[in-house]
């Protein structure tokens, strides 16, 4: 009995650490896989180390007629350039929107077709993902060098060795005013003046209907950070400044 004891509990005690060791690996892996600034294979880009005031605007998701045409208004207002993250799926469903978007002069990202999260999923899938909005983009009438932005920021394994097998950059970013829910203007405003430094890529989602108040602080934003003495640029314009 004293024998089948110990074994039992020698059993319990390595069961406990596999779980542990299981556990520790689950959240390492959850942690790397959210991170803005840290993967496994290739680039990956959250802002540029400069002194140089400059900072990109980037839009992700669309596009959508609910927000396309009042951001760019803005944006051509004030004369500045932006860089534009397109869902496939949406790319397909309002191509003439993608086309003015491009032939405003901003650039084209590419923002999966699905917006489905990258973790977990093989190399096949990936590889469709990107190309299918990849051709999706160059119909659209864009020439430049196509970036990748993770939906959600999410990936792993599959989505970055696709991405460094063909020489293609991750980027994130480094301000985030309105990802957590919908915030009102003001704080829209108020979060990217803060968090916004010499090579910062700031994240808006302002495409959809639900998302008017990060439209009317785009404005705003642009004003107060060109009183800063910044200069806006496209993300490709700010990846030519890293030394």
């Amino acid at each position: 009995m004293i024998l089948k004891s110990r074994r039992a509990r020698k059993w319990t005690i390595v069961v406990a650490c596999v779980l542990v060791v299981v556990l520790g690996a689950a959240f390492t892996l959850f942690e790397v896989s959210k991170s803005r600034t840290f993967q496994f294979f290739g680039t990956l880009v959250n802002r540029v180390d400069t002194t140089e005031k400059v900072v990109a605007l980037t839009f992700d998701d669309g596009p959508d007629p609910a927000g396309a045409h009042a951001i760019l208004d803005t944006l051509r207002a004030r004369d500045v350039p932006a860089t534009f993250f397109l869902i496939g799926r949406d790319i397909e469903a309002h191509p003439e929107l993608a086309h003015d978007i491009a032939a405003a002069g901003h650039e084209l990202g590419n923002h999966s077709f699905s917006h489905e999260r990258m973790i977990g999923v093989t190399p096949g899938w990936v590889a469709q993902e990107v190309e299918s909005t990849d051709a999706l983009i160059r119909t659209a009438g864009y020439t430049g060098e196509i970036l990748f932005r993770p939906p959600n920021g999410k990936k792993l394994f599959a989505l970055p060795h696709y991405l460094a097998s063909h020489h293609r950059t991750t980027i994130t970013w480094d301000a985030e005013p309105d990802s957590d829910g919908t915030p009102d203007t003001a704080t829209v405003e108020r979060t990217t003046l803060d968090q916004v430094r010499p090579g910062s890529i700031v994240l808006l989602h302002a495409m959809y209907a639900s998302r008017e108040q990060t439209r009317q602080a785009i404005g705003p934003i642009v004003d107060q950070l060109k009183q800063r003495g910044y200069r806006f640029v496209t993300v490709a314009q700010l990846l030519a400044m890293r030394h």
